[in-house]
């Protein structure tokens, strides 16, 4: 944690640089924003992946909660999809 002069000096900071050089900040929110892509890519992909010995191991009621994870994982990529590109 920093302490609240720190923080006061960090923002500080960031906002000069974000005033001085617009480009470079546009680079890193891009950046954060493909993290955040390839983690629910990632999510998909494992939960994808596990469903069906998910199903076979603990019976279908993991099936569904697994099915509604996908659904809500889903809703959010496609909620998303624009902020990627």
């Amino acid at each position: 944690m920093l302490s609240k002069e720190d923080q006061r000096r960090f923002e500080e900071i960031t906002r000069q640089l974000r005033e001085s050089d617009p480009k470079f900040f546009a680079r890193l929110q891009h950046r954060t924003r493909a993290r955040r892509g390839r983690y629910l890519m990632l999510l998909t992909i494992v939960l994808w992946a596990a469903l069906p010995a998910a199903t076979v191991l603990a019976g279908g009621l993991a099936g569904a909660v697994f099915a509604v994870v996908l659904l809500a994982n889903a809703a959010l990529m496609w909620h998303f999809r624009r902020r990627w590109l």
